[in-house]
């Protein structure tokens, strides 16, 4: 490496700046604020941990943009932290061990060594909630409603949500008995969209004449909720096992109407993030100009039975600084004042209380240029603030 290259950062890794940076920090302080005041605690983990701890019930996605080191002292693989909500299932499964429900919340940078998506950093800064011991309606319809609060908080405007349900498809491939080979296929035809090509599929491969049309209805299940009641229903004649979740979607997205009118709702239960750990609502918010979720989570209760407690577990999680850069809050503006070099114990005391009380208070140095709000200056005998 050249001189020339020492200052270059790797691809998807970067610093922030000033005035971004106390941007950042003051929403980041506000948003935090605002998790406390709804009721969730705050808890930090480890940056770094034992990798079979740390990819436990995740899947494999995750394993793939993790960080992987060899601990000096026990031989063991750690691995950097790649998402927060395996970590907050251990504390909450092992660490507090609470009876009853359980809300968390966080905010850290975490570490990626494969990019999430083409627009997605490698270092995010992680913000998010989650809500242990609750499985009904009113846990899922909390936490997507804390969900919008916080982007609201934010600034971020535009917000549509795009709700789906993984255990409708759960159900449908329980009852027709699919093998991998044939869900990987299925996988690849839902995230293409295609309506023909399932409906082909579906013809081929599945033998009961209900079941066929069943999963060739997954693709039309996607819309507004004027549109999906026809489907809804007819699904849920088709196979009745999906009465629950569609029930159970459903209700979710009539309480949500209710409370955040100026949202847009979508449905699509053809979303299958997460497949492998989500087990029941799945959502994420979108706003115009950004091509990933700005937001996202969904329920995931099996995940903390690996740590010794399978509870009801739902979260949503998001990245600091996409809100930042995205939302239209505005840092707090300080004033500065500048204070001469001069050892008086008045002056001293003073600016002790002019930096509490929130001001920015620079002595400066040799060819030290400052822009000034205010100057300490002495003016009969006392110290006083004078304009620049």
């Amino acid at each position: 490496m050249t001189s020339a290259d020492r200052w270059l950062l790797p691809d998807g890794i970067e610093e922030v700046l000033p005035p971004q940076a106390r941007r950042i920090e003051q929403l980041r302080r506000r948003l935090l604020d605002l998790l406390d005041n709804c009721g969730y605690d705050l808890v930090i983990p480890p940056a770094l941990e034992y990798l079979d701890s740390l990819l436990t019930g995740v899947g494999k996605d995750l394993d793939l943009r993790t960080f992987k080191v060899t601990d000096q002292l026990s031989g063991r693989l750690m691995g950097l932290s790649a998402d927060t909500t395996p970590q907050v299932a251990r504390i909450d499964a092992h660490s507090l061990a609470p009876e009853g429900i359980s809300r968390l919340s966080y905010c850290r940078t975490v570490f990626h060594a494969k990019a999430s998506s083409l627009l997605a950093s490698r270092t995010p800064t992680q913000i998010g909630a989650e809500l242990y011991g609750e499985a009904g309606v009113g846990a899922d319809v909390e936490i997507i409603s804390l969900m919008l609060t916080l982007l609201e908080s934010a600034g971020v405007q535009q917000v549509h949500l795009d709700l789906g349900h993984v255990g409708v498809f759960r159900a449908l491939a329980a009852k027709a008995g699919i093998s991998a080979e044939q869900q990987r296929e299925l996988f690849d035809l839902l995230k293409l969209k295609c309506a023909t090509d399932l409906e082909a599929w579906a013809a081929r491969e599945i033998q009961d004449a209900a079941l066929a049309e069943a999963f060739a209805l997954l693709i039309r299940l996607q819309g507004d909720r004027q549109k999906l009641d026809a489907a809804i229903s007819r699904m849920a004649e088709l196979v009745p096992e999906t009465s629950a979740e569609l029930a159970h979607i459903q209700q979710v997205a009539e309480q949500l109407a209710q409370r955040f009118p100026q949202t847009s709702l979508y449905f699509d239960l053809t979303e299958l993030r997460g497949y492998n750990y989500h087990t029941g609502l799945v959502f994420a918010a979108y706003i115009p100009g950004y091509g990933d979720a700005i937001a996202q989570g969904g329920r995931y209760d099996e995940t903390g039975a690996v740590f010794g407690r399978a509870r009801p577990a739902t979260g949503f999680s998001a990245d600091l600084k996409v809100l930042a850069r995205f939302g239209t809050y505005q840092a707090e503006a300080k004033q500065t004042v500048v204070a001469p070099n001069d050892n008086d114990p008045a002056l001293w005391q003073l600016i002790a209380q002019l930096r509490e009380q929130g001001k920015r208070v620079l002595v400066p140095l040799n060819d030290d240029a400052i822009r000034a709000d205010l100057y300490l200056k002495k003016l009969d005998g006392q110290w006083q603030l004078v304009e620049a």
